[in-house]
């Protein structure tokens, strides 16, 4: 017993020394992880999204949350400026934005930039809504596509993006009400109002300056958890769209869509003028393929469409149709009208602008007619080699057809053989040719009045 009751005290615990040990090695094996762990490495991931709101930018923000999430990184800044854009793709934003397991920084700078409409819905739906000194937010009420809904419709549709808002807000311990109002009816706020409204946590004018008071902030978790936001000297990447990501988010916007659309229905119409010719017709058809894929995400009208088919018929039709430029006029007009109709988006960023349809209907017209005008004249054109190229020539006769003699055509000297008799130095004309033996016919009285072709200084036979 008195042994025993070396090694355990009363209360059954080790002795204090036992315990000391234990903990100096549990302190060591803290530093040790603390060290070594990949949270320590204190890196936030920095995005840009400067576009409209679509399914390219959607797939890089989702991108750049699921880096963050690799890395471990103490938070994901995204960096917006946005006229707006898809309800579609902003839900998927939206949702990305509240699964992430890293904190999600939402910034809207710099001074003249704007998170409206979509920009707004992915604003509040952040862990940290934040905006720079002059710049806005707001106007997220649904715009229909082409407006072609009745009144019932339209209204479930903004009930339910009224819905989207008041769970996200409510979620992130903002303001819903104003929130609400920004969505029934599209008001918009400076960063003042919004700070005052609690619909955003801070203004910062700089990077720094945010950090610096986000730095130690707990912030509530969409899940209802909270996390403390450790930003101090943390390093900074910056995370770039993909080559396919920036091709494609340069591809779907609506003038460049146009343009393409225009380029591939010329390099099509160039390739059906000039069959065999190949490469018009490869261009054309990818440039269309690649202005579809563009346009599929946007509401197109087919009137607009119709306009720009109509347009290249037009200038089909000034090459075979002497209209003195009608034709061609009208087909300009059509491709400028159709080129302003083609998209019916709710913001001017979704829209082709007058400037790039009259930019491009004028070179298309012009560049059109001039191809077709071009072939037609070569499918005219007399062939002028060949044995089709002697018919209809002129020549000499250097002895007396009866029926048959010499003449001195196309610089030669050919066997001949004529309908009529022809007296040696008279004029014939070629009516055909067989091997190497031509048909031939005296002159008429116009033939015969103009000079002669050249004779050689010594005909040889």
């Amino acid at each position: 017993m008195q042994k025993k009751a070396e090694i355990m005290d009363l209360r059954g615990n080790r002795p204090t020394r036992t315990r000391d040990a234990r903990a100096l090695v549990g302190a060591f094996a803290v530093l040790v992880s603390l060290l070594f762990s990949p949270s320590a490495s204190g890196e936030v991931i920095e995005i840009v999204v400067d576009d409209l709101i679509h399914p390219i930018s959607a797939e890089f923000i989702e991108r750049g949350i699921v880096e963050a999430e690799r890395v471990e990184a103490e938070a994901i800044l995204v960096i917006l400026r946005t006229p707006g854009g898809l309800e579609t793709s902003t839900r998927e934003i939206v949702n990305a934005i509240t699964r992430s397991a890293v904190p999600v920084i939402v910034w809207v700078e710099p001074a003249g930039s704007r998170a409206a409409s979509a920009g707004f819905f992915i604003l509040v739906s952040a862990d940290v809504a934040a905006m720079a000194p002059g710049t806005n937010t707001g106007a997220a009420h649904p715009v229909l596509l082409g407006d072609q809904l009745d009144d019932v419709m339209k209204e479930k549709m903004q009930n339910d993006s009224a819905a989207l808002m008041r769970t996200v807000v409510d979620k992130r311990g903002r303001n819903v009400e104003a929130a609400e109002a920004a969505v029934r009816e599209s008001k918009s706020y400076t960063e003042d109002e919004a700070l005052e409204l609690r619909l955003i946590d801070v203004i910062a004018a700089t990077r720094d300056d945010l950090f610096d008071q986000l730095d130690g902030r707990s912030i509530r978790r969409f899940d209802g958890s909270s996390a403390t936001l450790d930003l101090d000297d943390q390093q900074v990447r910056t995370l770039e769209m993909t080559v396919r990501q920036r091709l494609l988010s340069f591809i779907m916007d609506p003038n460049v869509a146009y343009i393409l659309f225009s380029i591939g229905m010329l390099g099509l119409w160039a390739e059906l003028n000039n069959p065999g010719a190949i490469l018009p017709g490869v261009v054309g058809g990818l440039f269309i393929l690649l202005a579809v894929f563009a346009l599929n995400i946007f509401p197109i009208r087919y009137a607009a469409v119709a306009l720009i088919l109509l347009a290249f018929a037009l200038f089909a039709l000034e090459a075979l149709v002497t209209s003195h430029g009608v034709l061609a006029t009208g087909g300009v007009i059509a491709l400028f009208i159709g080129g302003l109709m083609l998209v019916d988006g709710p913001v001017p960023e979704m829209q082709v602008h007058w400037v790039t349809a009259l930019a491009v209907s004028l070179p298309i017209g012009l560049i059109s007619v001039f191809l077709v005008t071009i072939a037609i004249r070569a499918q005219r054109r007399r062939t002028d080699t060949g044995e089709e190229g002697m018919v209809g020539e002129l020549g000499t006769a250097q002895t007396r057809l009866d029926p048959t003699g010499k003449v001195f055509v196309h610089g030669e000297i050919w066997s001949a053989t004529s309908t009529s008799p022809i007296e040696a130095g008279s004029t014939v004309v070629v009516t055909r040719i067989e091997g190497l033996h031509l048909t031939v016919a005296p002159a008429d009285a116009s033939s015969e009045n103009a000079p002669p072709p050249d004779r050689p200084a010594t005909p040889s036979i």
